[in-house]
């Protein structure tokens, strides 16, 4: 069956089937493309699976180019990595920001990582710690965390920066107890 066809079924039907076979019309160029983009497997990987979710999510809006999704899916592939680019960078710029005595890493400081960024959620609020989460650690705007809780961008914006002088603050406290306990 044809892309356009496969295409009218999902849109009109949602019909799993149809975006089953086009997933195996696709997902090998879409790999190759990721994998030729991001040098990791996993990045790859991560990123196809991204741009498939997001065909299917937002299927009704999806621009086909001579009847086929493969060029978006491409184009949201490309967007996806470097929304994973932009995540770890942000992630392991806060992890080195993180006091250490030992440059080896072990299961131990990885749980002591994970320890760290728990200890600076905490302060927050649930629809906070979202918002915290998916601007700082996934590398969305504050206005697309923000729709993605429920928020306008501007109050999305507000929360953000409220939340960001609670987490200094709490930080602030939690190194001044530790220098007098020491």
């Amino acid at each position: 069956m044809r892309d356009s066809e496969l295409w009218r079924l999902i849109v009109e039907d949602g019909d799993e089937r149809a975006l089953a076979e086009l997933y195996e019309c696709h997902v090998d160029r879409v790999f190759r493309h990721a994998a030729r983009l991001a040098g990791d497997r996993r990045d790859a990987e991560d990123a196809t699976a991204v741009a498939f979710f997001e065909m299917w999510r937002k299927r009704d809006r999806v621009r086909l180019v001579d009847g086929s999704p493969l060029p978006w899916l491409l184009a949201t592939t490309t967007h996806a990595l470097r929304n994973l680019t932009r995540s770890s960078a942000r992630y392991r710029k806060l992890l080195d920001a993180l006091p250490r005595t030992d440059t080896r890493r072990s299961a131990a400081d990885e749980i002591a990582d994970q320890a760290a960024v728990q200890e600076m959620l905490a302060p927050l609020g649930r629809i906070e710690q979202q918002l915290v989460v998916l601007s700082v650690f996934e590398g969305f705007t504050s206005s697309e965390a923000g729709a993605a809780v429920g928020l306008s961008a501007g109050a999305a914006r507000t929360r953000l920066t409220r939340a960001r002088a609670r987490i200094r603050a709490h930080l602030t406290t939690s190194d001044a107890t530790r220098e007098e306990t020491a």
